[in-house]
C-alpha cells in the first residue's frame, strides 16, 4: 500500500510516500519512497524533496490546497522517479498527523465526517495546529476524492492512559467538565514509536517496559512510561508547559503573563504569543533557537552558554522528578533533533545524576552514528539509550492497520 504521509502546518507542508502493508510492518521491511517540505507559502514557496536524488525549487503556492495539490501531482510526474505512482490514483492512503484529539481519540481513527467533526470540535484546544490539519484533510478529499482513505494520527492519544492525578490541574474542578481544561500531553507519535523499539530492542514485553522518553528538538517533552503506557507527561493543554524548547518557554509562575500585560502594556493574547514564539532558547540567548548555533557561541557569548545550561537543568529536574512519580526506572531515551544529534546535550544532561545509576559510556556517545545505541556503560543501573524517532513511519503503520481494521500496539 502507498500511503502518503502528511504533516500540515500554517506556513509548510511536511510529507513522506511509504510502501507498508501488513506483511512489511511484520517484517519491518516498510520501504520510504520520498520525502519533503513544502515551506514559506506565498509566490515563491520553497519546496524540497529527497528521494534517490535531492531537489529544491520555488513555486506559487499560496496555501495547503494549493501546496498538496502540486505535491500530489509531482509525485505521480516522470519528474519524480516514483515508479509505483504513476497517476495519483496509485496513492492508496494518506495518513495525516493531527496536534489535537482532545479526550475523544484515544488511538488513531479513519477519518470519516464523524471524525472531521471531531478534530473540528478539538479545535479550540489547538487554535494555531487543528485547522492546518483540517485544511489538509479537505484537501485531500478534493484532490483524491472522499473514496480515498484518510487516517487521522494524533499526538495526544497515546497519553490518554495519564491518571486523574496526573492530568488534572488545581484549578477549580468545573472547569474542567465545562472547557476540558487537563493535562493532554503531546509528541505522543514519537514517544510512542521510541518506547516501542526500546521494548523491541530489550526483548520486554510492554508490561516489562518501564522508561522516561525525552523527545529533545524544537518542541521538547518527557513521558514517564510504566508497564508501557504513559503515566505522565511534560507537556500540558497545549505544548507550551513543560521543558524550555527553541521557542517556547515551558513552565512558569502563570502571574507572569498579567504582570507582563500591565508592564509592557500588551494583551494576554500577545504575552501568549511571546510565551510561544520568542521565548525559550531564543527568548534567553536573544541569539537563536537552533541548539547548534548556541553550542558553537557559548563560549564567547554568556547568554547562549545560559541557555543551554537552563535547558539541560530542566530536562534533568524532569528526569528526577519522573523517577520519583515512576519509582524508578530503567532506561532513559534520547530522541529527537537534539536527543539524537547532540552528544554534548546528552552528556551535560546525565551529568549529576549518577546517584541514579546512569553512568555514560563516552565514547559510545560521542560516537553516536544514528542507529539504535545503548550509551551507558553496561551493568548501569539507569541506562541510556538513543533511538531516532520516525513519526512518519508509525503515522504509515496506523493508516493501513485503520484501513484493515487491525489493532495497533501502544
Amino acid at each position: 500500500m502507498n500511503v502518503l504521509v502528511l504533516n500540515a502546518g500554517s506556513s509548510s507542508l511536511k510529507f513522506q510516500l511509504i510502501v507498508t502493508d501488513s506483511d512489511r510492518i511484520e517484517r519491518s521491511t516498510d520501504v520510504r519512497l520520498l520525502r519533503g517540505e513544502v515551506e514559506h507559502f506565498g509566490p515563491e514557496a520553497q519546496i524540497a524533496i529527497h528521494g534517490e536524488s535531492s531537489r529544491k525549487f520555488t513555486a506559487a503556492l499560496p496555501d495547503i490546497p494549493s501546496a498538496l495539490d502540486f505535491v500530489i501531482r509531482w509525485i505521480a510526474s516522470d519528474q519524480s522517479g516514483v515508479a509505483e505512482v504513476q497517476s495519483p490514483s496509485d496513492i492508496h492512503a494518506v495518513g495525516h498527523r493531527v496536534v489535537h484529539g482532545g479526550e475523544r481519540f484515544t488511538e488513531s481513527a479513519v477519518i470519516t465526517d464523524d471524525v472531521l467533526q471531531g478534530i473540528e470540535d478539538c479545535a479550540e484546544l489547538a487554535p494555531l495546529h487543528n485547522p492546518n490539519n483540517i485544511a489538509g484533510i479537505r484537501a485531500v478529499r478534493t484532490l483524491l476524492g472522499v473514496t480515498a482513505p484518510q487516517v487521522a494520527v494524533f499526538d495526544t492519544s497515546f497519553h490518554h492512559t495519564l491518571p486523574e492525578h496526573a492530568y488534572l490541574y488545581a484549578i477549580p474542578y468545573d472547569l474542567y467538565p465545562r472547557h476540558r481544561i487537563r493535562r493532554y500531553g503531546f509528541h505522543g507519535t514519537s514517544h510512542r514509536y521510541v518506547s516501542y523499539r526500546y521494548r523491541v530492542l530489550r526483548g520486554l514485553t510492554q508490561e516489562q517496559t518501564h522508561v522516561i522518553t525525552l523527545h529533545l528538538g524544537n518542541g521538547c517533552s518527557v513521558a514517564a512510561i510504566r508497564n508501557g503506557h504513559p503515566i505522565d507527561t511534560s507537556m500540558g493543554m497545549t505544548p507550551l508547559e513543560g521543558l524550555v524548547m527553541g521557542t517556547r518557554s515551558g513552565d512558569l509562575d502563570p502571574a507572569i503573563i498579567n504582570f507582563v500585560c500591565s508592564k509592557e502594556n500588551v494583551s494576554s493574547r500577545e504575552v501568549e504569543t511571546m510565551l510561544d514564539t520568542q521565548s525559550g532558547l531564543l527568548g534567553i540567548s536573544g541569539v537563536s533557537s537552533d541548539m547548534r548555533v548556541l553550542l558553537e557561541k557559548r563560549a564567547t557569548n554568556p547568554r547562549a552558554a545560559l541557555a543551554v545550561e537552563i535547558f539541560c537543568y530542566r530536562v534533568r529536574k524532569y528526569i528526577g522528578a519522573y523517577l520519583a512519580a515512576m519509582g524508578g526506572a530503567d532506561a532513559v531515551v534520547f530522541t529527537g533533533g537534539i536527543g539524537e544529534n547532540s552528544a554534548e546535550i546528552r552528556s551535560q544532561i546525565c551529568s549529576g545524576i549518577e546517584w541514579t545509576g546512569l553512568s555514560l559510556d563516552n565514547t559510545k556517545n560521542e560516537t553516536f552514528s544514528g542507529t539504535e545505541t545503548l550509551i551507558s556503560l553496561e551493568g548501569s543501573r539507569l541506562a541510556a539509550y538513543v533511538i531516532p524517532t520516525d513519526e512518519e513511519l508509525l503515522i504509515a503503520r496506523d493508516t493501513v492497520r485503520c484501513i484493515l481494521g487491525e489493532p495497533h500496539p501502544s
